[in-house]
């Protein structure tokens, strides 16, 4: 009885080495999409890169011979105009990129976690205030983010209540009391009403597209970029990586400035709830996938276990006992049972009811913690882990509540 906690079979260490398993499985396919995406960019990028630098070294070659000036002191002079450069200086654009406008466009920047670095303060005291501004501005964008998603999925839901409701008011089989409830008030509850993934990742991506467009149908006239540079940097920003190598709102002069200003604010913000959105339902596929192949891996694994197990009598495999055997709580503790004639006794429950009170014992607790951070008691369904990386805190969280996941089994 001692050694049970210990035991493989138990079901918390059976569901800890589940999520293990999920996160290293991740983990490494992340890494191999990592390496990937490396060899792919250097194979595109790499020649381009040594051109450009045969090309530059020719150039600073012949100015230095031309003006007689040592390749040292070229260097430094061009170094000190790097260091400006990164400071806000441009050559030909004194106007300053501290004034309130530009001081709100950087904290945008700071906020949203994008990024640009064209502006960077300067100062120590500036450095130091950044730190602690940025730590409270990322968190609460981010939640609102996560209001934004939880909110858009809800209207998505009640679209889909009553454009049923209407299709069923059109054939008459509405009951009249629920035609009532449903003019008076919301119609009871949208619990029943879940959008599937593939459903608002289809919606998120129509909408990130529309925005794109428009903004870089905007940004193509005023700030003298192709249409393809300009969905590029839209794709940069909006997704919040923010190379710096394009930029909005950087020229001197711009015609309706204060209006181009708000324009892209508006997009920007639009574009990075709607693409932050966009990433957190990828990545609830991304999780199905995950538990599909690892589906997979273990139906190999019992395969395995059954053959090397085969020869040997009364021994219990995980995994395969419950699709060989009926366990039931309601028998007398003897099991007639399997397909060799052999009797297994002693159990009185199942591995799979002792699992499903466990998941059962984790979502309670889940949902006290849940109860206990929003302050009230909520009505809320018990989640189960089953398909892991379930949460209650985060986008994920607001994912496995609010979002039918169809499985991925094929």
């Amino acid at each position: 009885m001692a050694c049970r906690g210990f035991c493989c079979c138990s079901p918390s260490l059976a569901a800890f080495n589940e999520d293990n398993a999920r996160f290293l499985l991740l983990a490494v396919l992340i890494i191999l999409y990592m390496l990937c995406g490396a060899a792919v960019f250097s194979a595109i990028e790499q020649p381009t890169e040594r051109e450009a630098q045969e090309k530059w070294q020719a150039r600073f070659d012949n100015f230095s011979q031309r003006y007689n000036l040592s390749p040292g002191e070229l260097r430094d002079f061009l170094w000190e105009y790097e260091v400006a450069y990164v400071a806000g200086v441009r050559m030909n654009d004194m106007r300053s990129r501290w004034d309130f406008p530009g001081a709100f466009y950087f904290v945008g920047t700071v906020v949203s976690t994008i990024g640009f670095g064209m502006t960077t303060p300067a100062t120590i005291t500036g450095k130091l205030f950044l730190i602690f501004y940025g730590l409270i501005g990322c968190a609460g964008t981010i939640l609102f983010f996560n209001l934004f998603l939880e909110r858009l999925i809800t209207i998505i839901a009640y679209v889909m209540k009553s454009c049923h409701e209407r299709q069923l008011r059109r054939k008459g089989a509405l009951p009249q009391d629920i035609r009532q409830a449903s003019g008076n008030a919301e119609v009871d509850s949208l619990a029943g009403w879940k959008p599937s993934v593939y459903y608002v990742m289809l919606i998120l991506c129509l909408a990130s597209l529309i925005i794109s467009c428009c903004a870089s149908a905007m940004y193509t006239p005023i700030e003298g970029w192709s249409y393809f540079d300009s969905l590029y940097f839209c794709f940069v920003a909006f997704s919040t990586i923010g190379f710096g190598d394009l930029v909005s709102s950087q020229n001197a002069q711009y015609e309706n400035h204060g209006l181009y200003r708000f324009g892209n604010f508006i997009f920007i913000l639009m574009g990075v709830c709607c693409i932050y959105s966009l990433f957190n339902v990828i990545s609830i596929v991304i999780k199905q996938s995950i538990n599909w192949i690892l589906k997979k891996l273990e139906c190999t694994c019992q395969k395995c276990q059954r053959k090397l197990f085969r020869s040997r009598r009364n021994v219990v495999v995980p995994g395969v006992a419950r699709s060989q055997r009926n366990i039931s709580i309601e028998s007398d503790g003897v099991i007639e049972s399997d397909t060799d004639g052999r009797r297994m006794s002693g159990e009185m429950i199942s591995m799979k009811d002792l699992l499903a009170s466990n998941k059962v014992s984790l979502a309670i607790m889940q949902k006290q913690l849940s109860d206990s951070a929003n302050g009230f008691p909520r009505q809320m369904s018990i989640v189960s882990r089953q398909n892991g990386f379930a949460g209650g805190v985060g986008a994920l969280g607001i994912m496995n509540n609010r979002l039918a996941e169809t499985s991925t089994e094929r």
